[in-house]
């Protein structure tokens, strides 16, 4: 891979005079003179917009599989159910760990098979299948986005079990390879170490329809306090900078090396799938005392990771700060620091925070994390947030999958558009309506013609009596069979909104039911409705 280089019926008064031939008839039908129900249209409400991500870990085993070496049946019903459970609790996206430590969990002819699928690094699943390929269609099929996690350099994990492959990198390319206490890494520092992690991240992005491209906090390695030399060993490489004309000292040298292969990163995406998302989810503290106060790790300094700076060169599309603090803390106040990461965001991206979720298995309560959503909610700039801990959240003895549904989120939400990718407006959908046996099953097709836009939910609104119901649906359907409730409760209208991969979403298409709710009960023979605006 060369090295990249950085930087879219009836007319209201024909609808009026075909309601004014109507209404004596229909007034007859109603020997106690109540008239039906208003027939102007209303536009739906807002569709809500809310990032509502999940962390779904494979390292380790920490969320999925819950083992390694399970039959790939098992492995499938795992993350169904766990889809499933997303789904239930109204999220709508699911950032799915891909390669923990150059491996891999979908097919792949340039690292080998991960071991927390098979036991074993290099042999995959049995029977076969692909993962991620797996993933992302369960995922869509259920309205959710499926955002790929990657680990840049980070060659081998603490607690990896089977030896190693023949084909990893950690055999192929020794020279690239630093060990840092019982880590193995990649070493930033070398064009070709960021030439190769960003050719994995090309082969996934146009191979995989994903919706998203994820990197979280691990750029260098976090320090390590029991080691005699805590100092990364990056000697070589820095003076090999140095012999080439390099001026920068290795605190900053490194910085740049991260610097460089984040916009590389983004030019990457850009120039291949533009709708596709570049999110980062970088430690908390970008520095200390950022905002007064705060105390903690240097992610700057020690990561060389100044996610500010990416912020501020839209060089990715979202940040997902890991806020994994209490509310009350003093030294590092949720709060203070969501505040101060929107203050950053001079190009208007996303600022989703993440939520350390998992922590409802120890000392936190549910209020905690309703809380922080609040927060989110009330602070401007801020339009969404991710849950860390997978297997905390759907554990069986844990309700609080059913208790954030019903405390924060009681209705479902669109992730937040992203007009910067594209701003094409997609076209409105060809709706209609049929009634049988008792129910309005609502219809609809997109129109045939060439966008960049391709539609990737449909939203479903229904109006009663007094309130309007929202229904988000994948992409891939094609009908609504609206619920049954109390006759007073009888659908009015119906509105259809199509919503583009960056999120645009159409004009609605909406129908009136009221006309057939307010005569005698209409007869079972699948009658079209007109459309109304």
């Amino acid at each position: 891979m060369n090295r990249l280089q950085p930087h879219k019926t009836l007319c209201a008064t024909c609808l009026t005079v075909f309601l004014g031939a109507l209404l004596p008839d229909i007034l007859a039908q109603h020997p106690t003179g109540r008239k039906p129900a208003p027939t102007a249209l209303e536009d739906p409400p807002p569709i809500r917009r809310e990032f509502r991500g999940l962390w779904v870990a494979t390292v380790g085993n920490i969320d999925w599989p819950s083992a390694p070496g399970l039959p790939a049946a098992q492995q499938q019903a795992e993350l169904v159910a766990l889809l499933d459970k997303a789904v239930a609790m109204r999220l709508n996206a699911v950032l799915l760990q891909v390669r923990p430590s150059c491996d891999s969990l979908y097919r792949s002819r340039l690292e080998p098979w991960s071991e927390y699928l098979s036991g074993t690094m290099g042999v995959p699943p049995s029977p076969p299948y692909d993962p991620l390929e797996f993933a992302i269609r369960e995922a869509h099929l259920r309205g959710l986005e499926l955002h790929a996690w990657f680990n840049p350099f980070r060659a081998r994990y603490a607690l990896a079990k089977s030896l190693p492959a023949a084909s990893h990198i950690t055999k192929t390319r020794p020279q690239w390879i630093r060990r840092y206490g019982n880590l193995e890494w990649l070493d930033p520092g070398l064009p070709e170490v960021q030439d190769y992690s960003l050719s994995v991240v090309h082969d996934v992005l146009q191979r995989y329809d994903v919706d998203a491209v994820h990197f979280d906090d691990y750029f260098y390695p976090y320090p390590d306090a029991t080691l005699k030399n805590a100092e990364f060993p990056d000697s070589k490489s820095y003076e090999a900078y140095k012999q080439r004309g390099g001026t920068l000292n290795r605190s900053d040298w490194r910085r740049d090396n991260v610097n460089r292969f984040i916009e590389s990163l983004y030019c990457l995406v850009r120039c291949n799938k533009p709708w596709v998302k570049v999110g980062i989810s970088p430690f908390g503290i970008w520095r200390p005392d950022n905002p007064r106060g705060v105390k903690g790790l240097d992610a700057y300094e020690s990561l060389a990771a100044d996610a500010r700076l990416w912020l501020k060169k839209g060089w990715l599309d979202y940040a997902a700060p890991q806020l994994y603090w209490r509310m009350d803390s003093k030294e590092q106040s949720f709060q203070a620091l969501l505040r101060w990461w929107t203050e950053q965001n001079d190009m208007d991206r996303h600022i989703w925070p993440g939520m350390a979720s998992a922590n409802l298995s120890k000392t936190w309560k549910p209020e905690e994390i309703k809380g922080q959503i609040a927060l989110t909610r009330s602070q401007k700039g801020s339009t969404g947030h991710v849950h860390w801990g997978a297997n905390v959240l759907f554990s069986r003895t844990n309700s609080f999958d059913g208790w954030i549904r019903n405390h924060s989120y009681t209705e479902p939400a669109l992730v937040p558009a992203s007009p910067w990718l594209d701003k094409e407006i997609p076209p409105s959908p060809v709706v209609g309506a049929k009634f049988n046996k008792g129910r309005w099953n609502v219809t609809w097709s997109a129109p045939s013609i060439n966008t960049n836009s391709p539609i990737s939910r449909w939203v479903v609104q229904v109006r009663r009596t007094n309130s309007w119901t929202t229904t988000i649906l994948p992409a891939s359907a094609t009908s609504f069979l609206i619920p049954q409730l109390a006759k007073s409760q009888a659908p009015l209208a119906v509105a259809v909104t199509g919503v583009s991969r960056t999120g645009i979403a159409s004009k609605a298409e909406t129908l009136s039911l009221a006309l057939k709710n307010s005569g005698p009960k209409p007869a079972e023979s699948h009658t079209d409705l007109p459309k109304t605006k």
